[in-house]
């Protein structure tokens, strides 16, 4: 968020500073006659917008969990409507990193239980290797059961 702001204002810098030097190249010409100014006809296409902003943010219902979650406030009612961008994206940001090691915990722990059920198998002679012969051997024996019952039959024919 903040490289788009960042990108924003060196946006709004570039597009000030060439208006600043497309208006001087306006007023360069070899004539001295004065300048007329035109005159603008204001028609607003929308309704005026107010002169102050209240500085902050509005927090979602979301954002309101994460700052209590993280011990910015104890309840919720004690969360104001407007509450700093910086107050929120620090919740998020201590929100990402619980998160992260809270998954990083769960990971940790499945690993571990994988490994205790690998040994638990290998102690029963229960190996990967193992299983695939007795499932092949019993594909097999499946397949020469067919076999044997389809030659009986078309005996049985003739």
């Amino acid at each position: 968020m903040n490289f788009l702001r960042f990108r924003l204002s060196i946006g709004n810098f570039l597009g000030q500073r060439c208006r600043q030097v497309t208006e001087t190249w306006k007023h360069r010409g070899m004539c001295t006659k004065p300048q007329e100014a035109k005159a603008e006809i204001a028609t607003p296409s929308h309704a005026p917008r107010p002169a102050f902003k209240l500085p902050g943010y509005k927090p979602s219902s979301m954002d309101r969990k994460f700052l209590l979650w993280t011990g910015r406030f104890k309840t919720k009612e004690q969360i104001p409507e407007f509450v700093s961008y910086e107050m929120i994206d620090g919740a998020r940001n201590k929100m990402r990193v619980k998160v992260c090691y809270i998954m990083i915990v769960a990971t940790l722990g499945t690993c571990m239980l994988m490994v205790t059920l690998g040994k638990r198998a290998a102690a029963r002679n229960e190996t990967l290797t193992s299983m695939n012969l007795e499932k092949k051997a019993r594909w097999r024996e499946e397949l020469q059961k067919e076999n044997e019952a389809a030659l009986a039959l078309s005996k049985k024919v003739q």
